[in-house]
């Protein structure tokens, strides 16, 4: 019987969520949880208003202020007018709508990736959407989370259900332990780097293996957060002890008798032994190093101590090209180093790395050290709540005492908003999840890599493997 065939953690999810299911078709997926910020949602709340059409399930929707909020002050004349409108606009329609709205003045508000987890909305074997890019960020508990267009919040606002083709199944397994200094924000750019930015195209990636079992729940987001930058449609560990532990006691977890009942449905969720993926791959962790991007895609990484690759040994066209340009925006050359490249700015924070364990991570390197004369260092927690957190264990008088900017939560500089940018022509070390052409500031010139060597740079005032310091 096909019932008795062992699935996936991806197919057990899938199943339990289909509402309807043509040959030649998209499925018709129900949702749990839909996160909404004020970029993404103002057109899909307009298309409701214009059908005369109410948000179908309120109670499952929930809303936060974070791409365009400012991280400086919390007043709206702290930005510009876009942001204002954009902010305004999403105050108005979670009014009309009855939408739960995290708004400038909540306290526990944040960057929508990074609350959801917090709050313990994000839980195993959800289906998960907002219309963000990073909404992979949530499969790190075992739910199967995805960013969707405006068109789809729209269609999801209303009916709580989305259309979606199956993706295929692609199998990540880590090995080993991880070096000192390494991180899974190595892991993942380190991954990227072999399959490249369409490795993962048609695919929803599990990670598993003893590397990914390891690590704490903030790491694993991190893994999870940067999936997308491979092409893949999410990505996914199985709920454990680790996952169980993180959400017991959150605002909206189960309590009592419905946490045993979860608890025992997400046991169940974790990929049956012999479960068959469309795809494989094994990495050795003990063998990565600490990784930097030189180009501006993320899959243009090496490891700190490698040299940039000389695109004429690239045998497919495309991605010779994509190099050359990358190389010419960055003013790079093949063959060089980045250890000692003199940077100006660094940034830590993002849905990607703006969590209490990077600002520890970062802290950590920081302590008893000066910022570089020349660096101007941004530390932007991912939420209210991760910035209470660091001032209770003293974090941000150890970045304030180093010289470094302590800000509200928000996406900050991941994408160049309210001030929060780079001059053309600078350098930036950051923890954020993308090196694009003027993404952080028009002529901006980005290197990803995680807290550690962040802090580690900013110290020196030049890209620095952060072994150095460890």
């Amino acid at each position: 019987m096909e019932n008795n065939q062992p699935k996936t953690l991806f197919q057990k999810i899938w199943d339990s969520h289909i509402v309807a299911e043509d040959q030649n078709s998209p499925t018709v997926l129900y949702i749990d949880l839909h996160l909404v910020h004020e970029v993404t949602s103002p057109q899909a709340f307009t298309g409701l208003r214009q059908k005369g059409l109410k948000v179908r399930r309120p109670d499952l929707t929930f809303a936060t202020m974070d791409h365009s909020t400012p991280t400086i002050t919390l007043s709206l004349d702290g930005v510009d007018e876009m942001a204002s409108k954009q902010l305004q606009q999403l105050s108005q329609n979670c009014q009309d709508f009855q939408v739960p709205l995290f708004d400038l003045s909540n306290d526990q508000r944040g960057i929508v990736h990074v609350l959801g987890p917090e709050l313990g909305l994000t839980q195993p074997g959800k289906t998960i959407v907002c219309g963000d890019s990073h909404t992979s960020t949530h499969g790190a508990f075992g739910a199967l989370a995805f960013g969707i267009g405006t068109s789809e919040v729209e269609h999801v606002l209303a009916t709580q259900c989305l259309l979606q083709n199956k993706p295929k199944t692609f199998q990540v397994d880590f090995t080993g332990r991880l070096s000192d200094g390494v991180t899974s924000k190595d892991m993942i750019l380190a991954l990227i780097a072999e399959i490249g930015v369409g490795g993962g195209t048609g695919y929803v990636i599990e990670y598993t293996g003893e590397t990914v079992r390891n690590l704490n729940m903030d790491a694993r987001m991190t893994l999870c957060n940067m999936t997308i930058e491979a092409g893949a449609r999410a990505g996914m560990i199985a709920p454990d002890e680790i996952t169980f532990n993180y959400l017991s006691g959150r605002t909206h977890s189960p309590i009592g008798e419905e946490w045993e009942k979860a608890l025992a449905y997400w046991g169940s969720l974790p990929s049956d032994p012999g479960a068959g993926y469309d795809r494989t791959l094994s990495i050795d962790s003990s063998k990565l190093a600490p990784m930097i991007t030189y180009g501006t895609n993320p899959g243009m990484g090496i490891s700190i101590n490698d040299r940039i690759p000389d695109p004429e040994l690239e045998k497919d066209i495309n991605i010779r090209t994509a190099q050359q340009k990358a190389l010419k925006y960055m003013d790079l050359q093949p063959g060089q180093s980045l250890l000692g490249h003199p940077i100006s700015t660094v940034f830590i924070g993002s849905c990607t790395n703006g969590r209490i364990s990077d600002l520890r991570m970062a802290a950590s390197l920081l302590k008893g050290h000066k910022v570089h004369e020349n660096i101007h260092l941004l530390i932007v927690p991912g939420s209210e709540s991760v910035k209470r957190n660091a001032e209770a264990e003293g974090l941000d008088q150890i970045f304030k005492e180093s010289g470094a900017d302590w800000r509200h939560s928000g996406c900050s500089m991941c994408i160049a908003m309210n001030g929060d940018q780079l001059q053309p022509g600078e350098y930036c070390v950051s923890t954020s999840n993308r090196n694009f052409e003027d993404r952080q500031g028009p002529g901006g010139r980005t290197f990803l890599a995680s807290p550690y060597t962040a802090a580690a740079s900013a110290i020196s005032g030049s890209i620095t493997d952060p072994r150095t310091f460890l």
